[in-house]
């Protein structure tokens, strides 16, 4: 492996497809293809193989991490890999095909900035496929991957991939899905994965590689709402540093420079920024996803929690939030009026559950308005109250101030993930 640039971007994406689709072999393959794994893995899973009488070497087993999953062959919880090309840095998120573990696909979703649908080229699309697409929109991931797999099984044939692109596109219409890839691929021969298949001369598109490496992803912040929730304030204490005042967090959106006016919530102050402090030294500008810490012009008080954004581009500051939200736990939402625990950004507050306008059949994308009762797995719209003034945008508009969990609070579990509509 070549020595990887500290600045190289990081791309992350989620696999989903179907039961025995192949995700697990096809992360094994661009782990193997890509030369991101080892040789003594390599051999291990050579060796398992062979003593399962299994022809060739199961790449699946490079990803199948609990041993429970090796032995039933599915992916229960999310599995997590890391790995690097010269290029880009990469998170995969593999998530689980079955509907009881729709929450670990949620969860394992939520921060990608790619999804990969794997279909079997001889099965076309199926209840799953429509779900994980589904979620892909729900959960805005800016980026879809349609990977039609197991092309060596229907000879390659380039009628089956179109009947399955079409099939696809048709139903992707009715979904909020910007930007939606088509790659006929074979994880098992490594077709198209990393490298281009001489089985296909029909496909002209790129290798699924090819597509990751260069996919861009730049956008895929908001460059344009400023948001900048507090997570500490520094002060030092120190005779050096007698009059530091600093405000450390993330930025969640916009681009913040050096003298420009800011706006301070809850309070309402303005002020400006007099300095934009990393470890490695002093910015001009900052933007999203770096973490930062804001040096202010007046003394004014901030603490945890509170928001730093432009005077002339604010967020939705209000304790009644509708959200779509999916339920994490064995217990089903406290009905009617359950209260809970909402942390959003930086913010903790208490909340109680006001109504459940509907629960969604994600596979019909029926509106159930009857049957209100929200179990694990479902998902659901809520109107929410919280007890102090939340600082929102739109779900649509920031993935990170859009978004919130709800805690139990007797079994401090996290219950629910929320999308603020």
């Amino acid at each position: 492996m070549g020595t990887i640039e500290q600045d190289t971007e990081l791309l992350r994406f989620s696999t989903a497809g179907s039961v025995d689709d192949g995700k697990s072999t096809l992360i094994g393959r661009l782990l193997y293809d890509s030369k991101s794994i080892f040789e003594d893995q390599y051999d291990q899973i050579k060796a398992t193989s062979e003593r399962r009488g299994e022809e060739g070497v199961n790449l699946a087993l490079l990803t199948d991490g609990l041993k429970s999953e090796r032995e039933q062959g599915i992916t229960i919880d999310v599995a997590y890999r890391y790995f690097a090309t010269p290029k880009r840095k990469f998170i995969i998120a593999d998530t689980p095909g079955h509907i009881q573990y729709t929450r670990n696909m949620v969860t394992g979703a939520s921060t990608a900035n790619v999804a990969l649908i794997l279909i079997d080229a001889r099965n076309g699309i199926l209840e799953q496929t429509r779900r994980h697409a589904f979620i892909s929109s729900l959960l805005q991931i800016p980026h879809i991957v349609v990977c039609i797999n197991k092309m060596d099984l229907v000879d390659y044939g380039e009628e089956a991939y179109e009947a399955i692109k079409d099939e696809f596109s048709n139903f992707s219409n009715k979904l909020d899905v910007k930007d939606i890839h088509f790659i006929p691929i074979s994880a098992l021969k490594g077709d198209n994965v990393v490298d281009r298949s001489e089985n296909m001369p029909w496909y002209e598109g790129q290798t699924l590689m090819h597509y990751l490496e260069n996919v861009h992803i730049g956008s895929d912040h908001n460059f344009i709402d400023c948001r900048y929730p507090v997570q500490h304030v520094i002060r030092p204490y120190s005779d050096e540093y007698h009059d530091y005042r600093g405000y450390a967090g993330r930025i969640a959106g916009g681009i913040f420079k050096k003298g420009d006016e800011v706006l301070l919530l809850p309070s309402g102050f303005t002020t400006k920024i007099a300095k934009i402090e990393t470890y490695d030294g002093e910015l001009e500008e900052a933007h999203p996803p770096m973490s930062v810490t804001m040096l202010l012009e007046d003394d004014l008080d901030l603490s945890r929690g509170d928001m730093i954004v432009r005077p002339n581009n604010k967020p939705e500051v209000s304790q009644d939030l509708d959200a779509m939200i999916c339920w994490f736990d064995d217990n089903p939402m406290q009905q009617p009026r359950g209260k809970y625990t909402i942390r959003h950004t930086t913010q903790e507050a208490r909340c109680i559950i006001q109504e459940v306008l509907y629960t969604l059949d994600i596979n019909t994308l029926h509106r159930n308005q009857e049957d209100t009762k929200v179990k694990m797995n479902d998902i659901a719209r809520v109107a929410i109250r919280t007890t102090k003034p939340l600082f929102t945008d739109a779900y649509r508009n920031n993935r990170i101030t859009g978004s919130f969990v709800l805690v139990d609070e007797g079994t401090n579990n996290t219950v629910a993930a929320g999308m603020i509509i």
